[in-house]
């Protein structure tokens, strides 16, 4: 029983990983119905921008610095990858688009940090705590209350601002925004630059616990993330909550008691039955698209 509750622990922390992740996929799919497919690079980005900036700021005085590049970056990835395709209306160019500039970011981060493993500081202790004989580490609770703490915050902006509630128009019907005077295309933009922010800030959370990292982090964990995405449902916020606690404990548990060289498949195995029973994702709701 004490292995089954240290395997949830430590599930829980990834997947609060995930969730960070699959929140920014909903936030620009919500807006706009399209995807930043470069939202991993945008992980990575922030993990090694912090890591540069850890070394002379210090972790915590880093992170406003780190959420101010991810917003940038994001940004430059609606403006470059993503409006010129809503403007002629072309229902997958920005996939390709926002998958190119995710090679170049990886590219340039090559190029600027190198492609050997970096090792990256933990700003907490390394003793873990004893909780009921289930052993939890700083790193990971900083992981999971700051994921929570962030998704919390951009609720709680979308739901108290000026600018969230344009958003939350924007979601709800974008042509009827517009002819509100609400200018969509900035809101677009603010979706995206959210959205790689918050990816910025999973990369300073989740580096610690990596303890090395490089340029190819955000590959694997965006594509993860993604896959909660749809499992719990682009439109609800509990639903990539939940579907990435599902995976991250899926993932420890096969590691444990199957082989670690199969702890990637939980999250294929569950995409693809959760597409095969209710495609919206567990918590979405199905659409019905007129003609």
């Amino acid at each position: 029983m004490q292995i089954l509750l240290q395997l949830i622990a430590s599930g829980v922390a990834v997947g609060m990983i995930y969730a960070a992740i699959a929140f920014g996929y909903q936030l620009t799919f919500a807006t706009s119905k399209t995807l930043n497919f470069g939202q991993g690079e945008a992980l990575m980005l922030g993990a090694l921008v912090g890591l540069s900036l850890t070394s002379w700021l210090g972790y915590w005085a880093m992170l406003p610095l780190v959420l101010l590049f991810g917003f940038v970056q994001g940004a430059i990835v609606e403006r470059l990858g993503v409006r010129p395709s809503i403007k002629i209306k072309s229902e997958f160019g920005w996939i390709m688009a926002t998958i190119a500039l995710g090679i170049i970011f990886k590219n340039l981060a090559e190029i600027v940090w190198g492609r050997e493993a970096l090792p990256f500081p933990s700003p907490l202790p390394t003793d873990a705590y004893v909780l009921g004989g289930v052993r939890i580490l700083p790193v990971e609770l900083l992981i999971v209350v700051g994921a929570l703490g962030m998704m919390l915050a951009v609720e709680f902006f979308n739901r108290k601002s000026i600018w969230g509630k344009a958003v939350r128009a924007t979601a709800n019907d974008r042509d009827a925004a517009g002819l509100m005077g609400i200018n969509t295309s900035q809101i677009i933009t603010l979706s995206y630059a959210v959205s790689s922010m918050t990816a910025a800030l999973a990369g300073v959370l989740v580096a610690p616990r990596i303890t090395a990292i490089d340029a190819n982090l955000g590959a694997v964990l965006g594509l993860k993330a993604f896959a909660v995405a749809i499992i719990g449902g682009l439109e609800s916020g509990l639903g990539v909550i939940v579907g990435g606690i599902i995976l991250g404990v899926a993932e420890t548990m096969t590691g444990y008691y199957i082989s670690t060289g199969y702890k990637d498949v939980p999250g294929l195995v569950l995409l693809l039955l959760v597409l095969m029973v209710k495609p919206s994702g567990l918590f979405g709701k199905a659409t019905i698209k007129k003609v």
